[in-house]
């Protein structure tokens, strides 16, 4: 490797440390090593500004500001409040629900969005049964990314693979729908017995949480109104975007604006509410994340699995779920795929049957991500906004759960690969 590689390399491993370690904020450490990479003249400042996808910066600013206003109507308590009914109170049931709606959510939308959507509702229903709202934001985060693996528009690493492969909405559908039914299930059987024991409410914290009335959550009506016309067109714009021509951060940023200019809201207080410190923290791992890619580091660990391999489709199709499962988990799920998918076509080049690899990719990519807290940027999000709640999400404790579910989300793959694609 050249110095700049090893330097990016350094940068990045004790930055990593560091974030894991929880010594320090993690927004902070990770904006320190983003500029480190730029003063050490790995990037250069344009090169590092460049790396900064800005279309996920905006996405996520502008579901900030949606939800922000939601939350003042009292919706997030409503839904809370159904919610409880819906499972009369039990915890563990409660936990399987608000993870399955999660999980059908990211499919259909994109798995950042609905996780923006869903912590609140999260954090209102733990504090109306008086629990630890842990268990219930780790597997919304779990359920995020294995159901946003399912469709083209669920994960950003899929919207990717389809661009390069030319595949649609109706080909990950049919072949990755499936498999994520299954791991979907092996998730809620882990959860199931990961979190029973942590889940227990006194029976009159349950009963008085059954007898609030939905009438008191409403603080706004008026305003309640007006947002889910918005949210509600923003949300058919993200399931749209393709065929309107628009981007789902254009769309994003539309939907907010637009709820601003309607509510009569003033805009200095509503950007205030914007979780800065969780943007800023992607822009630096964005910058970290270059750094390691421009100089070769990502991009030699992936041509050398595609000489172990030496043209064996099973060999690269299963080595190439497992790698890009770990490989997402440590840098990111987004920058790992703009890596890796120039490697599959080099594959297919060779005369390998490049289908499987495509779905080999998107599966470690996706549910690769739900091993560190910092694998995709759902997991980034709910951490950053569970800690301004004052619950934070810390890393080893994620990846105690995650490296369980991650475990099952392999097998099973690597089983539905080998029968439907390989044997």
């Amino acid at each position: 490797m050249t110095s700049d590689a090893w330097i990016a390399a350094a940068v990045f491993v004790v930055a990593y440390i560091l974030i894991a370690f929880e010594r320090w904020d993690r927004t902070l450490i990770a904006m320190i090593g983003g500029l480190l990479v730029v003063v050490l003249g790995v990037l250069d400042q344009r090169e590092a500004f460049a790396a900064v996808d800005l279309s996920v910066i905006f996405l996520l600013a502008g579901m900030m500001v949606i939800a922000s206003i939601l939350a003042r109507t009292g919706f997030f308590e409503l839904v809370a409040i159904r919610s409880v009914r819906l499972s009369q109170g039990h915890p563990i049931r409660l936990l399987l629900i608000l993870a399955t709606v999660t999980a059908v959510m990211s499919a259909f939308l994109d798995n950042v969005t609905t996780v923006v959507l869903m912590t609140p509702i999260t954090l209102s229903v733990a504090r109306r049964l008086d629990i630890s709202p842990m268990p219930y934001l780790i597997s919304g985060i779990l359920a995020s990314n294995i159901g946003g693996t399912a469709t083209l528009i669920g994960d950003p690493p899929n919207i990717m693979i389809g661009a390069a492969a030319g595949l649609g909405f109706n080909d990950f559908l049919f072949n990755l729908a499936p498999v994520t039914v299954l791991v979907f299930l092996a998730f809620l059987v882990i959860a199931w017995f990961s979190f029973r024991g942590h889940l227990q409410v006194p029976d009159e914290r349950r009963e008085a949480a059954l007898e609030e009335k939905e009438e008191g959550a409403i603080k706004d009506r008026p305003l309640l109104v007006r947002s889910l016309a918005v949210t509600a067109a923003t949300m058919a714009g993200f399931l749209f975007h393709s065929a309107l021509g628009v981007e789902p951060a254009t769309v994003a940023l539309l939907g907010a604006m637009v709820l601003m200019l309607v509510a009569g809201l003033d805009p200095h207080r509503t950007l205030r509410e914007i979780e800065w410190s969780t943007l800023f923290f992607f822009v630096g791992l964005f910058i970290l994340v270059e750094a390691i890619v421009q100089t070769g580091v990502v991009g030699g660990f992936a041509d050398a699995l595609a000489q172990a391999t030496q043209g064996r489709p099973e060999a690269a199709t299963v080595g190439l779920l497992w790698f890009s499962a770990i490989a997402s988990a440590i840098v990111d799920n987004i920058p790992y795929t703009a890596t890796a998918i120039p490697v599959v076509q080099r594959l297919g080049e060779g005369g390998m049957a490049i289908e499987p690899l495509w779905w080999a990719l998107a599966l470690g990519a996706c549910l690769g991500g739900n091993l560190t807290i910092v694998g995709a940027s759902a997991n980034v999000v709910v951490a950053n906004m569970a800690t301004r709640a004052g619950h934070p999400i810390r890393f080893v404790e994620f990846l105690r759960y995650g490296a369980a579910v991650v475990a099952a989300s392999l097998i099973i793959s690597t089983v539905y690969l080998w029968f439907r694609y390989l044997a």
